[in-house]
C-alpha cells in the first residue's frame, strides 16, 4: 500500500459524518482511516 495520499472533498448528509466521527472515535481511529478502511473493504467485496 502506498504510503503518498491527495486530499479529495466529498460531500455527505451532516447526520452521516457526525456517526462517522462517533464511531472514529469508538475505534480509536481517525476519521480518514475510518473510511479509508470503509472504501477498501467495499471495494474488495465489490471484486
Amino acid at each position: 500500500m502506498p504510503d503518498d495520499k491527495a486530499q479529495f472533498n466529498v460531500y455527505l448528509p451532516k447526520d452521516l459524518i457526525r456517526e462517522i466521527k462517533h464511531r472514529g472515535v469508538d475505534e480509536g481511529i481517525s476519521m480518514s482511516a475510518l473510511i479509508e478502511k470503509i472504501v477498501r473493504d467495499y471495494l474488495e467485496e465489490k471484486s
